[in-house]
């Protein structure tokens, strides 16, 4: 019980001990960290000992306080319980009339040797009924000096006093001894008679100092040897972690403690390792937060500058019409020319520029709405071969006044998903950029490409080539690869920036290929509902 008590309060200082020495590995200069180190493992070392020895060393001045203290009153009380423990089994066996049977020989033969007891056992006339020794006239002469004896050198105290029996302790002054006595009636009328001698309490208390005084040494002895070994096995976890800690602050998160135990400083290392991990975690999305912020300053300065091009664009597409327009006006207001032929001329001229102003103007807004999804996209099931060659006779008078040959190779009806008038306008924009492109020798083929769940629609064109450093860039609003073509037959640059916005609200792709005679326009529509 007391080294359970002593190991339970060991294990309480010494976690109050190491605590603080724990947190301070992780608080430490860096230009200290290996000197303090050693520091750190040497006064955990000197702590630790220290305790060990000071718990020791109390352990053992308790037991001799308490033995030099209590001891004498702890022996003289299990002195009388003994003896009142053997009064009450002899005098329960003379209710029984059974003092003198043999069946109660070992249970009399027990109670005194197990209380070192004398017992003597007298009936009314006189006659020895039980004893515990074989010369029972010695053993009756001393109980009667020792009921009788008037001698001064004799002192009695009365410890206990019933009607049946008296508890007394007496000592002779003269022998140095002492002793406890009983003596009274049984339940039969018999008188008994018992004594035992209390040992010496102080030569008993000295003899257990002296030992405990033998023992205390090897115990501080064996106990600051352990606490050397013990400091050092829970000193160089705390140098792992404190290392851990300060390459942590390096964010360096490789390294891991890799302890295996389930004690407080195993747990302390595995809360490190999650912090490693989180701290490796946060700080990676933290990156990667700062990553994307920076794309998106990027985005952005790249969006104004769109928009910088933009209105720059549009002033450009919108200054030469309303220069025109402005000029040709003029010239009415002032009648340069007065045949009615002439101010027909400048009609005509006057309308075409507002008409292509105002077809500009529809293709950005349906651009923006494209861009920004506020057009509906209506999805459904139509015949592809069926559009196309609704678009192609909407442009034959193109294809007869340029003197262009088309061919469509197919007669087969193309069932495809998509927005039916959204797709018209995809093929329509292919197709006048073909119209206006095609080159000797005037050759335009539309052909299908049938994939598992979907199909390529192309549009060729016989002509010249893209700069393979245009290719990306044509879908691009108002970018032309050829500004002075673009402009003799009308175009703002808008078309291909609206096919590419419709097939991205299709999720579909749409692309451009170089071939040696020419140019090649795709697009990619399901064929399969996708559910």
């Amino acid at each position: 019980m007391i080294f359970a008590a002593l190991g339970g309060r060991r294990l309480r200082k010494r976690n109050g001990l190491f605590a603080p020495e724990a947190l301070r590995c992780f608080t430490g200069g860096k230009k200290e960290e290996i000197r303090g180190d050693r520091m750190k493992k040497r006064s955990l070392t000197l702590q630790y000992t220290g305790t060990i020895l000071a718990l020791v060393a109390g352990a053992v001045l308790l037991c001799w306080f308490l033995n030099t203290t209590f001891l004498e009153y702890y022996y003289t009380y299990n002195k009388q319980n003994a003896m009142l423990e053997g009064y009450a089994t002899i005098n329960a066996e003379s209710e029984k009339d059974a003092l003198s049977s043999a069946g109660f020989d070992v249970g009399f033969e027990k109670i005194c040797a197990n209380g070192n007891i004398s017992i003597l056992i007298i009936s009314s006339d006189g006659s020895v009924v039980r004893a515990s020794v074989n010369d029972t006239k010695a053993l009756t002469r001393q109980f009667m000096d020792v009921l009788f004896g008037s001698s001064q050198e004799t002192s009695t105290e009365i410890l206990k006093k019933t009607n049946s029996y008296v508890l007394e302790r007496q000592a002779d002054a003269r022998m140095g001894s002492e002793y406890l006595v009983l003596w009274g009636t049984l339940s039969d009328g018999n008188l008994i008679l018992m004594r035992t001698a209390l040992e010496s309490i102080r030569e008993s208390a000295v003899i257990s100092n002296r030992f405990l005084a033998y023992a205390g040494i090897l115990a501080v002895i064996l106990g600051g040897i352990i606490s050397i070994f013990a400091s050092r096995k829970i000193a160089k976890p705390i140098l792992e972690l404190s290392e851990i800690s300060r390459r942590m602050t390096d964010l360096d998160f490789n390294v891991k403690y890799q302890g295996k135990g389930k004690n407080e400083i195993d747990q302390l290392g595995g809360h490190i390792n999650q912090l490693s991990l989180t701290l490796e975690k946060t700080i990676s999305e933290l990156k990667s937060a700062n990553n994307e912020l920076q794309i998106d300053i990027e985005k952005k300065t790249q969006i104004d500058e769109m928009r910088k091009e933009f209105l720059s664009n549009v002033s450009h597409e919108l200054k030469t019409p309303l220069a025109l327009i402005q000029g040709y006006a003029e010239g009415l207001q002032e009648c340069i020319n007065e045949d009615e032929e002439s101010r027909n001329f400048y009609c005509e001229v006057i309308m075409d520029e507002a008409d292509k102003m105002n077809q500009m103007v529809k293709k950005l807004l349906t651009l923006n709405q494209l861009e920004f999804g506020n057009d509906l996209v209506t999805m459904e099931r139509f015949d592809m071969t069926e559009l196309i060659r609704g678009v192609i006779q909407s442009s034959s008078i193109l294809l007869k006044q340029n003197e262009i040959h088309l061919t469509f190779h197919t007669d087969m009806p193309m069932y495809v998903w998509a927005d039916e008038f959204k797709v018209e306008e995809v093929m329509t924009n292919y197709l006048s950029n073909a119209i206006h492109h095609v080159k000797e020798p005037k050759r335009i083929d539309i052909k299908y490409t049938q994939m598992e769940d979907y199909v390529r629609i192309s549009v060729f064109n016989t002509g010249s080539q893209i700069p393979a450093e245009d290719l990306d860039r044509i879908w691009i609003k108002f970018y032309k690869v050829d500004k002075a073509r673009t402009r003799e037959y009308g175009g703002s640059g808008i078309g291909l920036s609206i096919v590419k916005a419709i097939m991205d609200s299709f999720h579909r792709e749409c692309g451009v290929i170089n071939h040696a005679n020419g140019v090649e326009f795709w697009f990619e529509l399901d064929t399969k509902s996708q559910g």
